[in-house]
């Protein structure tokens, strides 16, 4: 009861309260309405939650002195002895050496020839052309690393390669360069060979994501008199910013994680102080000589670093481009 006065006149006025609305009833009026939807996501909930989640519990090895005849329960602890071990190797820092350098140019030509293919594509007028293009340019995604190394072995031999070939007809080089014999040449390499398997397979969302942009903007910047180049810069790019800010953050995750299959196929033993990274290191130093924790606290330090990367790539993005994926 609450009392008011209005002109000299006392008015008693009733105030209600508002019940307290329930939190959780919009989603699970949500999760009704979308039950099925939900039903479909599951199989792939429980499918990373059984590869990504339950495997987490190996990490305990990184602590121990894992020994596969013993129970876990048996293990000898030895708290962060593996990775004192591992801050202490020579080896670990050129290997990451190597990992930063590969992975910062994917990074770099990686994540901008498949945006700069795919304006590029977008600006193709003949439909036909334009797929078969398309086409010809995701096939090699398909094809294993396996394959793809035999492919740029044979590329870049000094014996009936095509580059060299090339290279010599055109009296750039007096004679044939063993590029897979050079170490300095590997990162460049290994480079190059990414970028003809996966620019046109990247490229795919980069086109889905220009075809959301609208028409009429396009037609508005023509009767503006803006041409294809400052339409591409003005509309096009713009348009797909969004996407190209979440990728951005999901590839600098990924940094540190690179793999270890085309430096594992395009590797010989004259290139290994350049081609070696820490997915290697931790399979020939850890795996294949039986130090499992010491292998499980390489591919951790991995793991959380990426995880690091991951976060500031998002907080960084957010605060300056307003966009984040979290």
């Amino acid at each position: 009861m609450k009392a008011l006065t209005e002109n000299g006149v006392t008015v008693n006025e009733s105030v209600t309260p508002v019940p307290p609305t329930k939190r959780n009833s919009g989603f699970w009026k949500s999760v009704l309405q979308q039950k099925y939807l939900y039903l479909m996501s599951l199989p792939f909930v429980i499918w990373v939650f059984v590869f990504s989640y339950v495997p987490l519990w190996g990490w305990l090895m990184a602590f121990q002195n894992y020994k596969p005849i013993k129970s876990f329960r048996d293990q000898k602890w030895v708290g962060l002895k593996n990775f004192k071990e591992l801050f202490h190797d020579e080896r670990f820092y050129l290997v990451l050496r190597n990992t930063l350098a590969m992975s910062g140019l994917g990074l770099v030509f990686g994540f901008v020839v498949p945006i700069i293919f795919a304006v590029m594509l977008n600006e193709l007028r003949g439909s036909v052309f334009k797929r078969t293009v398309q086409t010809i340019s995701y096939l090699p995604h398909f094809v294993s690393w396996v394959v793809v190394g035999g492919i740029v072995y044979k590329t870049l031999a000094i014996d009936g390669g095509i580059v060299n070939d090339l290279l010599t007809h055109l009296h750039i080089i007096d004679e044939p360069i063993q590029f897979m014999a050079k170490a300095k040449m590997f990162w460049g390499v290994v480079t190059a060979a990414d970028l003809w398997k996966e620019t046109g397979w990247n490229a795919i969302i980069y086109l889905a994501a220009i075809t959301g942009i609208d028409k009429e903007l396009y037609e508005a910047a023509k009767v503006d008199g803006a041409g294809r180049i400052k339409q591409m810069f003005n509309i096009t790019l713009p348009g797909i910013r969004t996407t190209i800010t979440v990728l951005l953050i999901m590839s600098i995750g990924h940094l540190i994680g690179i793999g270890f299959e085309k430096q594992f196929q395009l590797s010989n033993n004259l290139v290994t102080d350049y081609s070696e990274v820490l997915d290697i290191y931790a399979l020939k130093y850890g795996i294949q000589i039986g130090r499992f924790s010491y292998g499980t606290a390489i591919s951790m330090f991995t793991s959380v670093v990426s995880v690091i990367l991951l976060l500031t790539a998002n907080g960084v993005m957010k605060k300056f481009t307003k966009e984040s994926i979290m």
